[in-house]
């Protein structure tokens, strides 16, 4: 079975894109929404992430828990704010490999039917995507380590579960808040 490497999914929030994007590019922050994430240690201030910069992202699925590290390969504020996973481990990252990478796009898009009528100021369209870095796997092999740390989806159909929940948690604390 071949392999799906790109998973997207959006969302509307009622929130500008530079809102919005001030609460993702903060890579310890990503605890708060994502169902598999703990948050990062990051060096410096909790600000918005630069390009460039390397944190360790801390994980747990179940019982089982890892640390990665992450480059940030884009950080255009209002726009988009992308990193890649590139080595990972249980306590602290010692292998080094393409994993994956995750990209967050912000557009203001005009209230419509979509987003609650009531609601007044910026609506932006928040896309997740999560790209599997793994192209050197070939993909029995990949689908079979898949179905085991899954416990029995591929990584495509589990990110796509991920990102949705993902989302809509975001979407939840940017609109109560």
């Amino acid at each position: 079975m071949a392999r799906t490497f790109t998973v997207s999914r959006s969302i509307l929030v009622q929130a500008s894109p530079s809102e919005v994007y001030a609460q993702v590019s903060r890579p310890a922050r990503m605890g708060r929404w994502s169902p598999e994430n703990l948050g990062a240690t990051v060096p410096g201030p909790d600000e918005p992430a630069a390009k460039g910069l390397v944190f360790l992202g801390h994980n747990k699925r179940g019982a089982f828990r890892w640390t990665t590290r992450c480059t940030v390969t884009a950080s255009d504020p209002g726009s988009r704010f992308a990193f890649r996973v590139h080595a990972i481990g249980l306590k602290r990252p010692r292998l080094s490999a393409p994993i994956a990478t995750w990209e967050y796009r912000f557009e203001e898009v005009e209230a419509s039917a979509e987003a609650d009528a009531e609601a007044t100021g910026a609506v932006t369209r928040v896309t997740e995507t999560w790209t599997d870095d793994r192209r050197s796997w070939p993909d029995s092999v990949a689908n079979t380590f898949d179905r085991i740390a899954t416990r029995g989806q591929t990584f495509a159909v589990f990110q796509a579960g991920n990102i949705d929940r993902t989302l809509r948690n975001l979407k939840g604390e940017l609109e109560e808040g």
